[in-house]
Formats: C-alpha cells, sequence, structure tokens
C-alpha cells in the first residue's frame, strides 16, 4: 500500500510540472539550444573576437547590452559603441556630432547584425521575437529540429519584418544551418551552413559558409529546398578569428 501510495504521488507531482510548464514546443527547443550552445555563459561573459579586420566587443544580458567595434580608416582610428542608451562614434577619441539620423541608422545596424549572428542562438529568446516550430525535417541524413522565428514591431527593432529559420540537431541541439530574409539594403534572402567550430569559455562559435539563391525574392521557406537541390550559390565566408572570452564580474 506504502509503495501504491508514493507512485500516485509521484506520478501527481510530475503532472504537476508538467501542466506548469506552459513553454511551447518552439521555445523548448531554443531553450535546449541556448544551453547547448553555451546556456548562461552567453550573459556573464564580454567577448572579443575580429570580424573582417574589424574589432568587436560585445556582451548581452536580459537587460543591458553593448556592442563595440574598432577599426582604422583614412579617418583615423574609429570607434562605434551600441548599447541601451544609443549609439556613439568617436575618431580618434573626439566624438562625431555630425552623423545624420541615417548614418546613425545604418551603423547601429551594421553593428547589431554581427553581434546578433556571433550570439545566436541566445538572442532567440529576446521579448520581441515570436517562435513557431515548423515540425522535424532532414538535411545530408541528419534530423532536425525547424524552427521559424519573426519580430514583433515593438521592440523588434528596424528589421522586425525579416523572417529567420533555424534547424537545431533533434538530438544535440546545436545549431547546423539557419537561413533569412532581409529588406535592408535592397533586401534579399540567404542560408548559413556551419564550416567550423570553436569553443571558448563555455561558449560555441560557429563559422559559416553564407549561401545565396539567383532570385533575392525567394521565400525564405524554399531555401532548404535549394540547398539540397544545389541551386544555392557561395558568397562568403563568416569566419570570427582571435576569439577571447572573459567573465564579467557579477
Amino acid at each position: 500500500m506504502e509503495n501504491v501510495l508514493k507512485y500516485t504521488f509521484f506520478l501527481a507531482f510530475a503532472a504537476l510540472l508538467a501542466s506548469c510548464d506552459q513553454r511551447t514546443e518552439a521555445e523548448k527547443i531554443v531553450d535546449a539550444a541556448i544551453e547547448a550552445h553555451g546556456g548562461k555563459a552567453f550573459e556573464t561573459s564580454k567577448i572579443d573576437f575580429d570580424f573582417r579586420n574589424i574589432h568587436y566587443t560585445i556582451y548581452k544580458t536580459p537587460t543591458a547590452y553593448e556592442y563595440i567595434r574598432e577599426f582604422t580608416d583614412s579617418t583615423g582610428t574609429v570607434k562605434d559603441v551600441l548599447n541601451n542608451a544609443g549609439f556613439v562614434r568617436t575618431v580618434n577619441g573626439t566624438k562625431i556630432d555630425t552623423l545624420t539620423e541615417e548614418r546613425i541608422g545604418a551603423f547601429s545596424r551594421s553593428v547589431n547584425s554581427v553581434a546578433y549572428f556571433a550570439f545566436l542562438p541566445y538572442g532567440l529568446n529576446d521579448a520581441a521575437a515570436v517562435k513557431t516550430y515548423l515540425g522535424e525535417t532532414e538535411l545530408k541524413g541528419e534530423k532536425y529540429h525547424l524552427v521559424k522565428v519573426t519580430f514583433q514591431p515593438e521592440g523588434g527593432g528596424e528589421h522586425y519584418e525579416d523572417e529567420f529559420l533555424y534547424w537545431f540537431g533533434k538530438d544535440d541541439y546545436l545549431m547546423d544551418y539557419m537561413a533569412y530574409s532581409y529588406h535592408t539594403d535592397g533586401g534579399g534572402v540567404r542560408m548559413r551552413e556551419v564550416s567550423g567550430v570553436t569553443e571558448v569559455g563555455g561558449i560555441r562559435f560557429q563559422n559559416y559558409l553564407n549561401l545565396k539563391p539567383d532570385d533575392k525574392n525567394t521565400p525564405v521557406e524554399k531555401m532548404q529546398d535549394l540547398y539540397i537541390s544545389g541551386k544555392l550559390e557561395k558568397l562568403s565566408e563568416i569566419i570570427l578569428e582571435n576569439i577571447r572570452v572573459e567573465p564579467l564580474s557579477k
């Protein structure tokens, strides 16, 4: 009788836990993917890396973020800082106050884009992100969970109309592929395939082959079929170099 009571209590407790988890299937998959790629290390670390001869320093927590890029051009040493307070550019240590709103927007989008992709899949839990589970699929003999991410206008930034697809391994939840459509700079659609992995400070950093279709108006949902049929062209490579991860003081 005692064993029966214990088993009944266990079932009731398990049912209670299940009923308390109100996450959608897409949210559960994304949470598992974030954990597989670094989990809490994303929001407790400052990350430095070089990308296309530009140095980046980024951190992002649920309540704050700061993205910095530094490079040298004909004007001197340029430093761009994008954070919760806005965007600031300095050249040789002097703040530039003559930037137009258009230029500020362009610089901000450029810095944000690099930080966003470098931190994936962590940013997929931003408040404005809307996640939809599209079911299981298969690429190169491997099974994946396919998740679509869009953004609400409120809090979604200037790119809220963009659409993203993510392929997460069915068993390991690693993000091996992604595709997205975008509307800035004339618009287009891309697919990225992981080409290399570096693990630093408990975080998984990924390099990608950047692929594109012939028609820039291709729906993002068609990218998997084009990839399988070999109809995507290699546009560039996304490679992060000299990666350093420094724990943030608590």
